[in-house]
């Protein structure tokens, strides 16, 4: 009887480390706060198709739109920490609501843990096709002498394009007047038409208005020129320094997800951006494919979250529940 537990004891010792390595041994879900079809969807989706070939298990991409992103996010909080239930969000949910919203159901330190950025979306000064605006400083010079005069169209109130707006505004020394939209479709649409005179809008939302020919692009909100349009130039070298606006995205799991986990979906992840298909797909969507370490993820979430409370508070920005 001894020796048959003793056995046994030392089965389950070896089998121990054995099963933890078995990660994934089921299907694995990502939830995604946005319906089918958008940025942080088709991001879940790629990233969900290369992790699903290299583990040989399915990854099914799960969508709770609404809520500002609080639906799917606080399901995600509260899943079980095991690395089976996963979340692809984006700059809002963790760098903007946090600065804008008077209450957030979720906390990044207290429920989640950042695995690895996937992805970066520029966001651009756009003008319809025909606009007298050329240049940022035709923007600056007709705000200055009409104060408001000109109205920019973004995705909604409070969204990251509201605030890189008033941050672009802020940092010019002018005047902007926003007209929210219920996305970011109807945002460019109301450039192409003319119905706005400025648009602050993600290289995804113009590119195809650009190619049609009813959308020109003035200016990218980032330091670099992008390698996919390079003859766009930047706010900075347009004379308006210090802009750095693009909407990232990235997977998070639960708080207390053990670590051994959290390390091989960073590596796996990182490894799934690198390739030539994921920096071909991610790059046609007018992105890039994007892989850093948990910690570099968290400082950018944590310094773009600081940065956006001044913007929002200078701007008043502020959205009660």
């Amino acid at each position: 009887m001894k020796s048959t537990l003793i056995a046994l004891m030392a089965a389950a010792l070896l089998c121990g480390p054995v099963l933890a390595q078995e990660y994934p041994s089921k299907p694995v879900r990502i939830l995604v706060p946005f319906a089918a079809g958008g940025t942080v969807d088709i991001a879940a989706r790629h990233i969900g198709q290369a992790l699903s070939k290299k583990w040989d298990q399915p990854v099914v991409v799960e969508n709770r739109p609404g809520g500002n992103g609080f639906i799917a996010t606080s399901a995600a909080a509260r899943a079980q920490p095991d690395g089976y239930t996963l979340l692809m969000a984006h700059t809002g949910e963790f760098s903007v609501n946090p600065a804008i919203f008077s209450k957030v159901p979720y906390d990044l330190d207290r429920d989640f843990v950042a695995i690895s950025l996937v992805s970066d979306t520029p966001l651009t000064l756009a003008v319809p096709a025909d606009s007298p605006i050329k240049t940022v400083a035709d923007i600056v010079e007709r705000s200055r002498a009409e104060p408001g005069s000109i109205t920019f169209s973004t995705p909604g109130t409070g969204s990251y394009n509201h605030l890189a707006g008033e941050w672009f505004a802020s940092t010019a020394g002018i005047k902007l007047m926003h007209v929210p939209y219920r996305g970011g479709a109807p945002a460019s649409a109301a450039v192409a038409s003319g119905e706005v005179a400025l648009g602050v809008l993600g290289v995804s939302a113009v590119n195809e208005y650009v190619k049609g020919g009813r959308i020109r692009v003035v200016a990218v909100m980032t330091p670099e020129r992008l390698e996919s349009q390079p003859e766009w130039p930047t706010v900075e070298e347009s004379g308006v320094a210090g802009i750095d606006a693009s909407n990232w995205v990235g997977l998070f799991a639960p708080k207390g997800t053990p670590a051994d986990i959290v390390k091989q979906l960073n590596e796996d992840v990182v490894a799934a951006v690198k390739t030539p298909e994921l920096k071909a797909a991610f790059s046609a969507g007018g992105g890039s494919a994007v892989g850093t370490t948990s910690e570099a993820f968290t400082a950018r979430i944590k310094r773009e979250l600081k940065l956006n409370k001044d913007i929002a508070a200078n701007a008043g920005v502020r959205v009660e529940q």
